[in-house]
């Protein structure tokens, strides 16, 4: 049910009024004919020209209320809200029960004017007729729950201060849909000029926005309006709507373009089943690039706009999947943002609670896989107009929107603001690396996981830049993770952060230098975990051992020899023996899966080997270490 639709029930009495022409309220013949001549003006949609016979017949007779009544209708229908307000309250001024219907449209004009108590009090009379028909009761009934949550989050306003993003991005043109990496130092954003959008972008040097450049002839087109983006937190990426391409499927469809060094590629048309020969728009791409948000119309939805999902697989993009009626109302939702930590969704409604148009609402996803329902943003983040277009720093502090209402540089604007804590997403950090050959310290083209090891997930999965050997990355704190980098030819790294316990963490930024398969080259295990003076695996190893099992396949004539390291607390003779069974432990599971156990010998060196002071906790913990040294290639 597409109930968006049926509010146009309400927004023209005309054929009502018209039916009653016989039986005017006037018996003033100059306000009948200029009624008659509206009417025609109707017929040609000249409502400019229709305005202006009304007011006369007005003018005519002031108690002509079948004139106050059109004037009104026509009025609300040209969203000409407080002139329309007008008009209705002279009607149930002459006669209260003239039209039952035209307490609904006084309140819902009064919702548009923020005028909440009032809009309450008309909608409140509308429901208290009987015999209203179920489509129209359910209207109003969600008028009217906007009219109290209104009046509620007046009373109870949350901060906000919006700081416009300055001339080096905005301009008396349209600047909106913001969307920012996750180290803060690109925006890319649309840019609207003589009707035609294009994409703009601006760096940050020494925390200051540059001049915004046109980002791309490759993306941009002077024919057809390019907007709606979403960029990886990398940069690299680029998710956009496109409309009535000639490549495209239906009359918009979502395209992606990928940058290599300083050029962005041409953009491509996602296949079936994202992009259908209805309508797909607004993008928005998982940190770890695997699951993409969406807007579209197609069967199956709630309402008129749903926001859908859906996850790229060996296969390509799946079946997309509807967010479900926590997300989804029988009205719109739109401007889907999936922050960094994947599990906290900012969109737009017109279905939930608001203060009227298109609000800002935000999703958590609950611990049954499920998105919660939404919690409005509040006020005077939303207001009686219309709020849509928001995204965040990866960070989750700062927010970033496009707004005409705060008297910026001309048209939109882009603004910033500092998200109240109660709407912020869960704290992440990113890391931020560099990937070179050891030797020659030429950048590397690398295969960049990391996994949570606590559930053993892949939260990112992705490949160093050829050019830079650059990858960009996010991880949610409180937890630890796993770093993995690996290329063929080359031994891979292996690297942890511990998250654990911490609620702000500052980013990681991180060279590193992969060394290439030769006798004698050693890999310290980062992520191989023991218990103190236990030599038992715990599960947290096991994405670590999965790497070396994939890294002896891919190499099958290397042998090599797992050793086991201790510090110095303890006896002698007690540290020998704990590091060989942690050393035999790892050859145990590797034999236990598939690897030759002639490719394999272990050894317990103790604490005769260090890497650091045994003096500090910090060292201590850097000598407990497993290791695999190439023995023969």
């Amino acid at each position: 049910m597409k109930v968006i639709l049926l509010s146009l029930l309400f927004v023209f009495s005309v054929s009502i009024i018209r039916a009653q022409e016989r039986h005017y309220s006037t018996k003033n013949q100059e306000a009948i004919k200029y009624f008659a001549l509206a009417n025609q003006s109707l017929d040609d949609n000249l409502y400019n020209e229709a305005i202006d016979l009304l007011q006369k017949a007005i003018d005519e007779d002031s108690k002509f209320i079948e004139a106050h009544a059109v004037l009104a209708d026509v009025l609300r229908g040209r969203w000409r809200w407080n002139d329309a307000a007008g008009q209705y309250q002279e009607v149930l001024k002459i006669d209260s029960e003239f039209n039952k219907t035209f307490y609904y449209k006084l309140g819902d004009c009064e919702l548009h004017l923020a005028k909440y108590a009032n809009a309450k009090a008309h909608l409140e009379k509308y429901l208290s007729y009987p015999d209203l028909t179920p489509q129209t009761q359910y209207i109003a009934k969600k008028l009217l729950a906007d009219a109290k949550f209104s009046i509620e989050a007046i009373q109870h306003p949350v901060p906000f201060n919006p700081v416009n993003l300055g001339p080096e991005i905005n301009t008396t043109d349209d600047e909106y849909m913001p969307a920012i990496t996750a180290d803060e130092n690109t925006l890319i954003f649309t840019r609207k000029i003589n009707n035609n959008e294009d994409f703009y972008q601006s760096v940050k040097v020494n925390g200051k926005w540059q001049k915004a450049t046109y980002l791309s002839n490759q993306i941009n087109t002077p024919q057809y309006n390019e907007g709606s983006q979403s960029l990886s937190l990398n940069g690299k990426v680029l998710f956009f709507t496109g409309c009535n391409r000639p490549d495209g499927l239906g009359r918009c469809d979502i395209y992606i373009s990928i940058k290599k060094g300083d050029e962005w590629g041409k953009p491509f048309d996602i296949a079936p089943p994202i992009n259908t020969p209805g309508w797909e728009s607004q993008p928005s791409i998982s940190a770890d690039g695997r699951t993409l948000y969406f807007v579209s119309n197609r069967k199956g939805g709630f309402g008129g706009y749903d926001i859908w999902k859906s996850n790229l697989t060996e296969k390509g993009w799946a079946e997309p999947e509807n967010l479900g009626p926590n997300i989804n109302t029988a009205f719109d939702e739109q401007s889907p943002f999936i922050h960094a930590d994947d599990s906290t969704l900012y969109f737009c409604s017109n279905g939930w609670p608001g203060l009227g148009g298109m609000d800002l609402f935000v999703s958590r996803l609950g611990k049954d896989g499920k998105w919660q329902k939404p919690t409005n943003l509040g006020y005077p983040i939303n207001s009686n107009g219309d709020e849509n277009g928001l995204t965040t720093t990866a960070g989750g502090n700062y927010a970033f929107f496009a707004s005409n209402k705060l008297n910026g540089y001309g048209g939109f604007d882009i603004y910033t603001f500092e998200l109240p804590l109660a709407l912020r997403p869960h704290q992440v950090t990113y890391v931020k690396g560099t990937v070179l050959d050891a030797n020659t310290k030429k950048p590397l083209e690398a295969s960049v996981d990391i996994v949570d090891l606590e559930k053993n997930n892949p939260v990112y999965q992705d490949y160093s830049s050829e050019d830079e050997g650059y990858f960009l990355a996010t991880i949610t704190t409180g937890k630890d993770y796993a770093l993995n980098i690996a290329r063929d030819g080359y031994l891979f790294y292996s690297g942890n952060f511990s998250l654990k316990g911490l609620e702000n963490k500052d980013p990681f930024n991180i060279t590193v230098n992969l060394q290439p398969i030769e006798i004698g080259s050693k890999v310290i295990l980062q992520n191989i975990f023991f218990a103190t003076n236990k030599f038992d695996l715990q599960d947290e190893s096991r994405s670590e051992l999965q790497k070396l099992i994939d890294f002896m396949t891919q190499n099958s004539k290397l042998r090599i020899e797992i050793s086991g390291h201790t510090d110095n607390k303890g006896t002698v003779q007690s540290n020998q023996v704990l590091s060989e069974n942690r050393a035999k432990a790892v050859y145990q599971y590797l034999v236990a899966y598939g690897i030759g156990a002639e490719r394999l010998s272990f050894k317990g060196y103790g604490q005769t080997q260090p890497i650091s002071s045994n003096d500090t906790e910090d060292g201590r913990s850097k000598n407990r270490r497993t290791e695999f040294k190439i023995v023969a290639k």
